[in-house]
């Protein structure tokens, strides 16, 4: 299970709380780092997202103790590979509602035979994976080890 990840965005504090949205949940500042900000999805897991600048980058501290955070100077891509799949509480018609507010991309795609998602995209930069309620069952039976393992064992 994965229990948070981090995505670098333009605007944290904004991304934060349109996320928080999607996922019922609550946006906050990250405590000891300016600018960055955090979504709770507020659940029995613990699960949330972290919020960097898009400039920052992570590495290793070279004396052995906890992760560094690096301000890049340089110019950063405007995409990345880097994206998570959510589901969340909404229906797809409140999804595309947001996404229309923000003036952001969201379009309904089908990854598999299997399943369908909607790309929900972060300020037109960053992908989320979003799977409203009448899309959850489709991924979850999709994902079952032993659906894996036929897949994987076809190839």
């Amino acid at each position: 299970m994965i229990n948070h990840i981090s995505l670098a965005v333009n605007n944290p504090s904004h991304v934060a709380k349109v996320v928080a949205e999607l996922w019922q949940g609550q946006a906050a500042p990250f405590p000891n780092h300016p600018g960055y900000y955090i979504t709770f999805a507020m659940d029995s897991f613990g699960s949330l997202i972290e919020f960097l600048p898009k400039k920052t980058v992570l590495q290793p501290n070279p004396v052995g103790k906890g992760v560094q955070f690096f301000d890049l100077s340089s110019e950063v891509p405007v995409h990345t590979a880097t994206h998570a799949n959510l589901m969340v509480p909404l229906s797809e018609a409140q999804i595309y509602a947001i996404a229309e507010r923000e003036g952001w991309r969201a379009v309904r795609c089908k990854r598999s035979d299997d399943f369908e998602l909607i790309e929900f995209w972060l300020e037109n930069e960053v992908l989320l994976e979003l799977l409203p309620p009448t899309m959850s069952e489709q991924y979850l039976t999709a994902t079952r080890p032993e659906n894996l393992q036929a897949i994987l064992t076809a190839k």
